[in-house]
C-alpha cells in the first residue's frame, strides 16, 4: 500500500513499543502529523516517550481516546495490538485504513523482500537465510517480527540491501492489505494463539495472506509434510511459482534425508547440501534448513555460501540450547517452545528419556496431545506456573516416574535435577507462554540457565 501523501495526513500509531517509535519517527520524516497512542500508563512507557521528544508527536497514554480514530487519515498497528480492538470502530465506520508497521513499510521498500511465516522454526529460517545470502557476497538487511522493524529500514537508517528478509507473524498478516513478498516461505501450521484466533482456520488464514499478493513470477515455498498447509494449497493455491520441501522425493523443491538436503527443479536434482556439521538439532530443524535453502537460492544464494551457513549455525538462544552439564546430566534450554507442537518437535530431538519441566500461561493449547510423546520419551514431568493443574490433569499417568509439581523455576530446576541420571537430559520446554512468571520467553530461559549455573 503506497501512502505517497503523507505530508500533513493526520495519522494515528497505535502500540508505543520499538515498532510504535521508529514507526512514528519514519511518519514524521514523511511530513504527518502523528499522534501515538497506548493503554498502558505514561511512567511504564517513559524511555518510549523520551525517544520522541522534540519530534512535535502528541502523545495519548493511559487509554485510547475516541474521537482520534474519528478524525485520522490512517491507523497503524504495531504488531501486538489486535487488529479487532473495538475502539478501532470509528475508522472503520470511516473507511480509514487500518494498517500494520509492516505494510506501512512495505509500500516504501524497493528491494526485493523475502518473507518467513509458521507458527515454530520462524527466527532460525530467518537467520538462517539471511547468513546464506550474506556468505554469497548479497547485502542483506534482517529484522521484522525479530531484531529491528522493517520501518527503520524504509526509513534510509540501515545501509541499502540487495535482499530484505523479514520474519513475519500472523499478527502483522493481519494487518496487511497489498504485502507482496518476491518470495515467501511458510515452514507449518499448528495450534497457537487461539487467545488470539476465534478458531484454528482463523488463524490459519492469517497466515496465508502471506501469498495474498503474489503473482507468477514471485515464489512460494511451503511445507508438503504439514497436514495444515498441504489442505490450505489445494483450497488456495497461492499464484506463485510452489517450491515445495518434504521427505519424499520431490520434482520442484528440497527433498529432506537423515544427513544431507537434495534440491531439484523439474525432476532434475540440482543441488546437495550436508548436514553433518551443523548445530541445529532434529527433524523440525532439518525442515528449516530445506526451506531456508530454497528461498536463499530463489533470491542467488550460492551453492558455497549455503554450505557455510549450514555448517557454521549454531542454532539460536531459548531454542534447544545446550546452557549446561552438571555432574553428568544436561540442561537444554527451549524456552522459546511456548505451544504444544514446539514440545512435541523438542521432544523427537532426543533418543533417551528426558525430564521435561513444562508449565506457564496456557494459550488454550490441549496438553493431552502429547500424551504418547511424553508416554514414551519422558522419565519424569516438572509442571510449574499457572497451567500446572491442567498439565497434571492431562498428562497423568503418562511419564514413566510420574509428575512432580514446582512453585518456582529454582525448585523445577532442582526437582528435575534429582530426577536425572549422569548422561540424560533435563528440558525446559514449557509449551505455554512466559507471562505468568516472566517479562517473556527469554527472561525465563535466561533464568533456567542461572538456575542452572547455581547448581554446579
Amino acid at each position: 500500500m503506497h501512502f505517497m501523501g503523507l505530508r500533513n495526513k493526520q495519522i494515528v500509531v497505535v502500540g508505543l513499543g520499538r515498532s510504535g517509535v521508529a514507526t512514528s519517527r519514519f511518519l514524521v520524516n514523511q511530513g504527518a502529523r502523528v499522534t501515538v497512542t497506548d493503554r498502558a500508563p505514561a511512567e511504564t512507557l517513559k524511555a518510549s516517550a523520551g525517544a520522541l521528544d522534540g519530534l512535535g508527536i502528541q502523545l495519548k497514554l493511559g487509554g485510547h481516546d475516541a474521537g482520534d480514530f474519528e478524525t485520522a487519515d490512517l491507523v497503524v498497528l504495531s504488531p501486538g495490538v489486535p487488529h479487532t480492538l473495538p475502539i478501532l470502530e470509528p475508522a472503520w465506520a470511516n473507511g480509514t485504513p487500518v494498517i500494520g508497521e509492516m505494510e506501512l513499510a512495505a509500500g516504501y521498500i524497493t528491494e526485493p523482500i523475502l518473507a518467513v511465516t509458521g507458527t515454530n522454526g520462524k527466527t532460525t529460517t530467518t537467520e538462517l537465510v539471511g547468513n546464506m545470502l550474506r556468505n554469497s557476497g548479497k547485502n542483506v538487511f534482517v529484522g521484522g517480527n525479530i531484531g529491528t522493524p522493517l520501518i527503520v529500514y524504509a526509513d534510509g537508517a540501515h545501509e541499502r540491501a540487495d535482499v530484505v528478509v523479514a520474519e513475519v507473524s500472523s499478527f502483522q498478516l493481519d494487518t496487511t492489505i497489498d504485502f507482496r513478498p518476491d518470495t515467501a516461505v511458510m515452514l507449518n501450521i499448528t495450534d497457537d494463539h487461539l487467545d488470539r484466533y476465534p478458531t484454528f482456520s482463523a488463524y490459519a488464514n492469517s497466515k496465508w495472506r502471506i501469498f495474498e499478493k503474489q503473482r507468477p513470477t514471485d515464489a512460494a515455498v511451503l511445507n508438503a509434510m504439514d497436514a495444515t498447509v498441504a489442505a490450505m494449497i489445494k483450497k488456495w493455491t497461492p499464484m506463485a511459482r510452489h517450491r515445495l520441501f518434504s521427505d519424499q522425493v520431490i520434482m520442484n523443491g528440497a527433498q529432506i534425508l537423515k544427513d544431507k538436503i537434495l534440491l531439484f527443479d523439474a525432476g532434475r536434482q540440482t543441488g546437495s547440501f550436508a548436514l553433518d556439521k551443523t548445530g541445529l538439532i532434529g527433524p523440525h530443524n532439518r525442515e528449516n534448513v530445506a526451506a531456508a535453502c530454497l528461498a536463499a537460492r530463489e533470491q542467488g544464494a550460492t551453492d558455497a555460501g549455503i554450505q557455510q551457513a549450514i555448517d557454521e549455525f549454531q542454532g539460536l538462544s531459548h531454542r534447544l540450547e545446550t546452557v549446561g552439564r552438571v555432574r553428568g546430566v544436561r540442561f537444554v534450554n527451549d524456552s522459546k517452545a511456548t505451544n504444544v507442537n514446539a514440545v512435541k518437535r523438542a521432544l523427537e530431538c532426543f533418543d533417551r528419556p528426558v525430564v521435561l519441566i513444562m508449565g506457564g500461561q496456557n494459550k488454550k493449547g490441549d496438553f493431552t496431545q502429547l500424551k504418547s510423546q511424553v508416554r514414551r520419551q519422558v522419565k519424569t514431568l516438572v509442571a510449574m506456573g499457572e497451567a500446572r493443574d491442567e498439565i497434571v490433569t492431562a498428562l497423568a499417568g503418562d511419564p514413566e516416574k510420574g509428575i512432580i509439581e514446582a512453585g518456582s523455576m529454582e525448585e523445577a530446576v532442582e526437582k528435575a535435577f534429582g530426577a536425572a541420571m549422569a548422561g540424560e537430559t533435563v528440558l525446559l520446554s514449557p509449551a505455554c507462554a512466559s507471562f505468568d512468571m516472566f517479562d517473556n520467553y527469554a527472561h525465563r530461559g535466561n533464568w533456567f540457565r542461572e538456575v542452572v549455573e547455581r547448581l554446579g
